[in-house]
């Protein structure tokens, strides 16, 4: 019964040998329970999403046995440029009924599974994860999309292909499971293996850290665009993950930076002009009450980050600090510097359910 934690995986740096491998799908993960007409869709946080997706319980009712608990992850697809697109997919979340069953039609989301918790009577949590594959590809050998089982290979070869080709459909990396792996949840036992850059940025803000007004939370990190001059600065991301001695040093050495809004590339006016900055919305969508205001300084200094892939025009995820750079010339820091996966077709990657 609901909820129930989703078994979770930690980083590691290389592909583990004689294991389980999958694709990391970039979406909401989501442990779906259905008993009958019945649907329960679930969160990571355990808070349930049934509302925000008609579509998935609908698909769910046509293609799941009548009794089951599905882990997996709930995906929506850019039709035109045929891969995963997170962005529409964050848009989901919304308040007015009216707007969620409008976005349902416009931009339906998939249900992608990779684990099968329980099947009728039959609990399978205490199974090794290889049966439980095996009942998962049982349970659903009839599904039609929206629902798709994901592609699982024994293969390392395969899975390194897999990490390097699926990126450019849109996803995350890998998934790398033990094979006698039971489902424990809420137990880091699983292994992600993720795609790693660096980038120079331009740092041209920062926020101050939630344990007072003498420390840095974030800076803000932005790009210029080389093939649109006339965009200015654009906001990519944050970098956050500093000591609390060294937010508080950060502080003090980003002081004679601090500047107005006046000439800085991303006041209050630019926004105006259609350009993206950190202020065009002073509120997060996931939590109405943080405050996303910040401090303009100066884009003078640039810093080094690592950083996963792009959403878009910004980093998918937070970046990690590597090092200052006083030898890069803000200018020179811009989008030509970033690698950029090689287009591929995801239809490809749900091509085939079937351990290889």
């Amino acid at each position: 019964m609901p909820p129930v934690k989703p078994m979770l995986a930690k980083p590691v740096g290389t592909i583990p040998a004689d294991q389980l491998y999958e694709p990391k799908w970039d979406g909401f993960r989501s442990i779906i329970f259905r008993d009958g007409d019945d649907v329960e869709i679930g969160s990571r946080n355990e808070r349930p999403m049934t509302r925000y997706f008609p579509e998935v319980v609908e698909a769910v009712k046509a293609n799941f046995p009548d009794r089951a608990v599905i882990d997996g992850e709930i995906v929506i697809v850019d039709p035109e440029h045929n891969r995963l697109d997170f962005e529409a997919l964050q848009q989901r979340i919304h308040p007015a009924a009216s707007r969620v069953n409008l976005l349902a039609t416009e931009t339906p989301a998939s249900f992608i599974a990779f684990d099968l918790l329980a099947v009728g009577d039959r609990d399978l949590t205490e199974e090794p994860l290889i049966d439980r594959r095996r009942a998962l590809e049982d349970a659903l050998a009839s599904a039609h999309p929206p629902v798709h089982v994901t592609p699982a290979t024994r293969d390392r070869e395969l899975a390194e292909q897999w990490f390097d080709q699926f990126e450019g459909a849109g996803l995350d990396g890998l998934i790398s499971k033990p094979l006698e792996l039971t489902y424990q949840p809420d137990k880091r036992l699983m292994f992600k293996i993720k795609h790693v850059r660096t980038a120079d940025c331009v740092v041209a803000g920062y926020r101050v850290h939630k344990s007072g007004p003498d420390a840095i939370g974030s800076l803000l990190l932005g790009l210029f665009d080389e093939n649109r001059p006339d965009a200015g600065l654009v906001s990519v991301g944050v970098v956050g993950a500093f000591p609390m001695a060294r937010r508080r040093e950060l502080f003090t050495e980003l002081q004679p930076l601090v500047t107005t809004f006046d000439d800085h590339p991303w006041a209050w006016a630019r926004q105006e002009e259609g350009h993206r900055t950190p202020r065009k919305s002073e509120t997060s969508r996931w939590n109405a009450g943080k405050d996303l205001s910040f401090v303009p300084l100066r884009p003078e200094r640039v810093v080094e980050v690592r950083y996963d892939y792009m959403e878009g025009p910004r980093f998918r995820h937070t970046t990690q600090f590597v090092q200052w750079r006083p030898d890069r010339d803000p200018e020179s820091c811009t989008y030509a510097q970033l690698e950029q996966p090689v287009r591929f077709d995801l239809n490809e990657v749900l091509g085939g359910s079937g351990p290889r």
